[in-house]
Order: structure tokens, then C-alpha cells, then sequence
């Protein structure tokens, strides 16, 4: 029987497994008392959940419009199906593995919310003390989710799906969700030195790229980068088209992060805004100074590459400081795409160079610029030195553990094509489907 379909209806099974506990075991669901919470935060933070799921479609089409022709399709599939797979395994154990009760602050006891057990409309009182459990449990699985999509970016045109599908599954219970009990769980490690990530600059960005990187050499070059071919994007306006989408969708991934409709939200909303704008700005400007044509997809990757570096930022530094780290994030991620370029590295959408390296500038300009503790606002150098050895351990833990889960998952499955498949395209070899019009 060939591997995928015996991988298939083992997955089924689990399922429908899956469905039998869901349905007949009882669990418990504490309710809130009438009048908990104030309206106002509620509304916002379920809007800001649905802004923070809007990215991931929004991711889709920003990388679908950036690889070449006859992986349109596969490539926005790998942000899409995130949706699906890493909601299931949140509601299953990984909610708990990063918010449930400490094990020495490295991860959550995964019986603490296993299926969502404990887990209802009562607030918890060192989570979410301002919303239900259950809608504190829903924003955060909205980071979770686009984190191992942007990986997709790094080894995009040569995975196989059912290795990506192992790999994002690994990744999401090994990697992320001790990453997010480190920083964000308040027995957390990271949490207890002090360390800040407003809304994921080292949680989600700063390991997505190290673990793109990771996989870019692990899984190899692609034959056409092997060639020397220059790659062409097929379609920009799909990029630009992603990148409003992520602009839009960033507003609840920052705001969202203050956990309620406060100043705090207003502060992290305007911050991201301005960050991004500045980036878009620098990078064009870059791309001129260097005697080239301002392009649309340099405007669209500064844009992000802003939206990055002010993610553990946002609610923490006034707006003059928000707006130097888009400045400083678009200079430095454009030098590092330009130094990629000219080696033999083939992150094919720039992930490390963008979403790590810029995640790495937001993450270290917090500890500069933080209103409270930062390096340039009289907190002297303690809080630069806790990032500095958090990313040192960060990059590490991250980079390392990928590349063993991507050794792991080849093990289970060939984690890349064959040569023929990847001359084809993966639409049709892993998809059977083709796009006509791109």
C-alpha cells in the first residue's frame, strides 16, 4: 500500500477517534457570572481574533503570488490548510502544552486543558482575567496557526504535502507551543527574566525563520536554483493583494495583543501602522538608491518586513521609536536579502531574511526603545541582555530542533519531490490542479 494512503486513513481514523471523545466524554466548561466582563473588550477581542485568522488567507495569496508557476496552487494550500490542522491539535493538547498549568517553566501540563477541558466562558485569573478562557484560548491559536505557514516560504516549490502536513504538526507541539509557554505563560521562563514580545516578534517570527532556514538547507536548493535561474515572481498582484490583507489582519495580531479595548490596544494599533509604512518607504527608497526601479514587490516585502519588527514592540514603545523600527528593520532585512542572494542559500521567499532577521531588529529595539526598562528610556542594559540571550537560546532551540523534526518527518515520508514532480510543478504532482489564469 503506498505511504499516503496509509497515511490518509490513519489520519482518518484518529479523527473520527477524535470525534467519538469529543462527542461522548464529559468535560467540563466553567461559565462566566452575568456581567464579568465589559462588553466593549469582548467585542474587540473577538474582532481582533478574526482580524488575526484574516492573515493567514492573507499569507496565502502574499506567497502564492511570489513563487513561480505550477506551484500557485500548493503554495497557498500550505498557508490555507494551517487553518485546519493546527486548530484540531490546539483544541486536542496544544492550548495546553502552552498555557496549562507549569512544568519549570518550559511547558504546560498537557492535561491541564486537554480537548478544552477547564476551558469555557469563566475567565482565568492569570491568562485572560478581562475575557473567557475559551476566547483567550481562540486569539492565541490564531498565532499559532500562521506561525509554521510562514516557514512554508523557506523550502516552498519542493516539499511534499504529506511532509509538510508531519512537519507543521512536529513543529507546532515541539517548537511552538513551548516557545509560547516560555514567553507568554507567566511562570514561563522567558516571562520570569523579564523578556518582552507584545504580540510574537520571537514566538512566531524570530522561529519561524530559523526554523525556514533550517529547512531551506535541510530539504537542499531546488533545481532551478541550481541552474542559476533568476526566480520570477508569477503574480504581483497577488502579493500586493497579501500584503493588505496581512496589513489589515496585523491591526488585531498587535491591538489585539493589550487584551482588551484600552490605551494600550490604541497605542499598539497606531505604532503598527506607522512601523509599516516607514519600512515601505525604506525599501523603495533602497532599491532606488542602488540605481534600481522602485518595484511593487519591494513595497509590499518592506511593508511586512515593518509589520514584523514592530510586533514585540507595539504596545510598549511610544510612536517616534515605532517609527525608526521600520526604518531600521526595512535597511537591515534589505542587506540581508541582498548578502542571501549572492550565496548558494535557497530560502526561496525570503523568509529568514525578512521575518527572522526583522523579528531579530523588533526584538532587540524593544529592549532599547521599551518605555519601561528600555535601554535608551533610563532601564539601563539588563532588559538588552535578557533578548540577547534569549535569542541566542531562541535561535538555537529553534533552528536545531527544526532540523531534527524535518530528519524526523523524512524518516516517515520523503520530505521532498522527485526531480520530475519539481520540474512539473507541485500544483499538479501533489494537487492535480492547475491554475490557467495567474
Amino acid at each position: 500500500m503506498p505511504r499516503k494512503i496509509l497515511l490518509a486513513r490513519l489520519s482518518l481514523l484518529l479523527l473520527l477517534v477524535l470525534a467519538c471523545l469529543a462527542a461522548f466524554v464529559p468535560l467540563h466548561h466553567p461559565e462566566a457570572a452575568p456581567n464579568t466582563f465589559q462588553p466593549a473588550d469582548l467585542a474587540w477581542m473577538l474582532t481582533a481574533s478574526g482580524l488575526v485568522l484574516f492573515m493567514t488567507p492573507g499569507l496565502a495569496f502574499f506567497y502564492g503570488g511570489m513563487v513561480s508557476r505550477g506551484n500557485v496552487i500548493s503554495t497557498m494550500l500550505q498557508s490555507f490548510i494551517a487553518l485546519g490542522i493546527i486548530s484540531v491539535l490546539w483544541y486536542v493538547v496544544g492550548f495546553s502544552l502552552a498555557f496549562g498549568d507549569d512544568i519549570g517553566g518550559v511547558i504546560g501540563d498537557p492535561r491541564t486543558f486537554f480537548m478544552f477541558n477547564n476551558v469555557g466562558t469563566a475567565p482565568h485569573p492569570r491568562l485572560g482575567p478581562t475575557m473567557p478562557l475559551v476566547l483567550f484560548a481562540a486569539f492565541q491559536l490564531k498565532f499559532a496557526i500562521i506561525t509554521p505557514a510562514l516557514i512554508s516560504g523557506g523550502f516552498a516549490e519542493r516539499i511534499r504535502f504529506w511532509g509538510y502536513l508531519i512537519f507543521i504538526c512536529l513543529f507546532s507541539l515541539l517548537i511552538y507551543c513551548p516557545l509560547a509557554h516560555w514567553a507568554w505563560h507567566p511562570d514561563g521562563f522567558l516571562a520570569q527574566w523579564g523578556v518582552l514580545d507584545f504580540a510574537g516578534g520571537t514566538v512566531v517570527h524570530i522561529s519561524a525563520g530559523f526554523a525556514a532556514l533550517a529547512g531551506a538547507m535541510a530539504i537542499g536548493r531546488r533545481r532551478v536554483h541550481l541552474d542559476g535561474h533568476a526566480h520570477v515572481p508569477v503574480n504581483v498582484p497577488f502579493v500586493i493583494l497579501g500584503t493588505g490583507l496581512l496589513w489589515f489582519g496585523w491591526f488585531g495580531f498587535n491591538a489585539g495583543s493589550a487584551f482588551g479595548a484600552n490605551t494600550t490596544a490604541v497605542q499598539a494599533f497606531f505604532n503598527t501602522h506607522l512601523a509599516s509604512a516607514a519600512a515601505m518607504l525604506t525599501w523603495m527608497l533602497l532599491e532606488s538608491a542602488r540605481g534600481e526601479r522602485p518595484t511593487a514587490m519591494g513595497a509590499a516585502i518592506g511593508a511586512v518586513v515593518g509589520l514584523v519588527a514592530i510586533t514585540p514592540a507595539a504596545g510598549l514603545v511610544a510612536y517616534g521609536p515605532a517609527l525608526a523600527i521600520g526604518i531600521l528593520a526595512s535597511g537591515v532585512s534589505f542587506a540581508a536579502v541582498s548578502v542571501k542572494n549572492r550565496t548558494t542559500l535557497d530560502d526561496t521567499l525570503d523568509v529568514f531574511p525578512c521575518h527572522g532577521v526583522g523579528g531579530i531588529v523588533g526584538m532587540l529595539a524593544t529592549a532599547l526603545f521599551a518605555q519601561k526598562g528600555g535601554l535608551f528610556t533610563g532601564g539601563g542594559p539588563h532588559l538588552l541582555l535578557m533578548h540577547l540571550l534569549t535569542l541566542l537560546l531562541v535561535g538555537a532551540f529553534t533552528f536545531g530542533g527544526s532540523w531534527l523534526l524535518y530528519q524526523v518527518t523524512n524518516l516517515i515520508v520523503p520530505i521532498r519531490v522527485n526531480a520530475e514532480n519539481e520540474a512539473h510543478g507541485l500544483d499538479t504532482s501533489q494537487h492535480g490542479e492547475t491554475i490557467l489564469v495567474v
